[in-house]
């Protein structure tokens, strides 16, 4: 079995959470641009967060039949609106409940549920997420998320790498070769994240389109304490203790 003697592995994309569901105790999901960097900042503020596959109308019966916040799409949003965008989450208050979707985070977080202990980290809250599930024990599946291209092909994404090699490095236990590769990527390049992040992929389509902002809080460096957990059907902010 591929990584059998492994405490730490690294699966991509759904096949990832499929595949690493059925050997490890916990799975980390990373989706540094932008769903995982939401949600740590959404709970930060006391908020949880639903995650949810399409932004369509069944995310509005969702959010309806929880008594939830929908996230508009970014081209649509108002000042006041919440979207997929790590800044947009300063609107929401201790309490809220927002469904977010997302083609990457949100789906693997969809698939993922069921699973004991499931995880959101990115940049920001990389090293506490790590420090916890050492704490716990176990063997832990890193599954960073990706992107898409036009034709629906995973796309592996520089951030996601190096968001679970963050997290890689702060762990216990063996790493299979494709964490230790994340994490050696991750120790090459952590000093450079401000100035790299908004030069990869997805961060320059990002600053494109204008959202250089929310590239600079995401390459934001163990700046969190927030533990995120799936919990059901949504993410809510554990203690470091629990």
């Amino acid at each position: 079995m591929i990584g059998a003697d492994a405490g730490v592995e690294l699966e991509w994309g759904l096949q990832g959470v499929e595949t690493l569901a059925a050997r490890c105790d916990h799975l980390v999901l990373v989706d540094v641009l932008s769903f995982t960097t939401c949600v740590e900042r959404a709970l930060s503020r006391g908020a949880e967060v639903l995650p949810w596959r399409w932004h369509n109308d069944t995310a509005a019966s969702f959010a309806r039949d929880r008594g939830a916040r929908l996230a508009v799409r970014r081209e649509d949003a108002g000042p006041a609106d919440v979207t997929l965008s790590p800044g947009s989450m300063d609107a929401l208050q201790a309490g809220d409940a927002l469904v977010l979707p997302s083609p990457n985070g949100a789906t693997l977080s969809v698939a993922a549920r069921g699973h004991d202990s499931v995880w959101a980290a990115c940049f920001r809250n990389a090293s506490a997420t790590a420090r916890h599930l050492s704490r716990l024990g176990g063997r832990v599946g890193l599954v960073p998320a990706g992107e898409r291209w036009a034709d629906g092909t995973l796309r592996p994404a520089y951030e996601d790498l190096l968001g679970a090699g963050a997290v890689a490095l702060r762990l216990r236990g063996e790493l299979s070769p494709e964490a230790a590769m994340a994490k050696a990527a991750f120790l090459s390049l952590r000093g450079a994240l401000p100035r790299q992040l908004p030069a990869c992929a997805s961060g320059l389509e990002l600053c494109d389109r204008g959202y250089g902002d929310d590239v600079a809080i995401a390459a934001e460096l163990d700046v969190s304490e927030t533990l995120c957990e799936l919990v059901g059907d949504g993410y809510v902010a554990r203690s470091a203790s629990a």
